[in-house]
C-alpha cells in the first residue's frame, strides 16, 4: 500500500475558491435525497438520537438559511447562545434551527431548502477576512478548542450536511450517492485533519468510490475500512480502536 498511497502532506487544504461549488453540490444532493423520501421515511430515527429524519432536515435547512441571510445568522447566534444554557453553543444553535422549522410541511421545507442552498453556498465565500478570523469556542472529543470562523465556513458547513446525508441515507435504506470528485475531496480533507490531530504514522486504505490510500511517516498502524464508515467512526457515530479513536469534527 505504501507504493501507491498519497502522503497526507500532499493533500491540499480546502481553498476558498472551492467552497461555493462544494457546498452547492452538497446542498443539492441533500435536497435530492429528501425529495425522494416517502411519508414513512420522514419519521424514521437517525444516528443522531434526538432527531428523526424530519428534525434532521429542519436542522440542515436552518443551517443553510442561517448562512444565506445575515439577519437570520444573527438571530440564530443570539437565540442559540441562550438555548445553549452554558453548554456547547452549537447544540443551542441547532436546537433553535430544528424548533423554529418544526411547523413547516415537507413541501415548504423542500422549497425553502432549494432556495437557500445556492445562496448559502455563495454567501460563505463573501464573508470578509476580519470576520473569518473571529475565534469560536467549541469542543471535540470532550476537549475544548478554539476555531476560526473561516474554518467553520470553508470546512465544517460542508462536512455537516454531507454527514447528515449519510445519516438520512442509512435511516431510510438509500444508497449514499458518492463521487471521487466531490465526496473524495471532502473525505481526503478529513483524512488530513485526522492525521494532523493524532500526529502518528499510519497507512490507511479507504474502500469505495470516494476512498483512496493514504500514509504518514513510516510504520504505524495499517487500517483498511470503508471510506464513509471511516468518517462515521471519526464523528463518533461508530466505534473504532487505535488511531480511529481520534475524533474529527463534522
Amino acid at each position: 500500500m505504501h507504493d501507491t498511497a498519497t502522503t497526507v502532506d500532499r493533500i491540499s487544504a480546502i481553498r476558498r475558491d472551492e467552497v461555493e461549488a462544494q457546498a452547492a453540490t452538497e446542498h443539492r444532493r441533500v435536497w435530492e435525497l429528501l425529495s425522494s423520501l416517502d411519508d414513512e421515511d420522514w419519521a424514521k430515527p437517525t444516528d443522531c438520537a434526538a432527531w428523526d429524519v424530519r428534525a434532521m432536515a429542519g436542522h440542515v435547512l436552518g443551517m443553510m438559511e442561517g448562512f444565506a441571510r445575515f439577519r437570520e445568522w444573527a438571530h440564530q447566534m443570539r437565540a442559540g447562545g441562550k438555548a445553549a444554557g452554558g453548554g456547547p453553543f452549537i447544540d443551542g444553535m441547532t436546537a433553535v434551527q430544528v424548533r423554529e422549522r418544526a411547523g413547516l410541511d415537507r413541501t415548504e421545507l423542500l422549497a425553502r431548502m432549494a432556495a437557500a442552498g445556492p445562496k448559502a453556498a455563495r454567501a460563505r465565500t463573501k464573508v470578509p477576512s476580519p470576520l473569518r478570523r473571529m475565534p469560536m469556542k467549541e469542543e471535540v472529543g470532550g476537549q475544548p478548542e478554539t476555531w476560526r470562523l473561516g474554518y467553520l465556513l470553508d470546512v465544517i458547513l460542508t462536512r455537516d450536511p454531507w454527514m447528515h446525508r449519510v445519516d438520512i441515507s442509512r435511516a431510510t435504506g438509500r444508497e449514499v450517492v458518492l463521487t471521487p470528485e466531490h465526496d473524495g475531496r471532502i473525505i481526503a480533507d478529513v483524512v488530513a485533519e485526522w492525521a494532523r490531530r493524532h500526529g502518528q504514522p499510519f497507512t490507511l486504505l479507504l474502500h469505495g468510490p470516494a476512498g483512496g490510500a493514504y500514509t504518514q511517516g513510516a510504520g504505524g498502524e495499517e487500517i483498511a475500512v470503508d471510506a464513509v464508515e471511516f468518517c462515521r467512526i471519526l464523528s463518533g457515530r461508530a466505534s473504532g480502536t487505535g488511531l480511529l479513536t481520534q475524533e474529527v469534527p463534522f
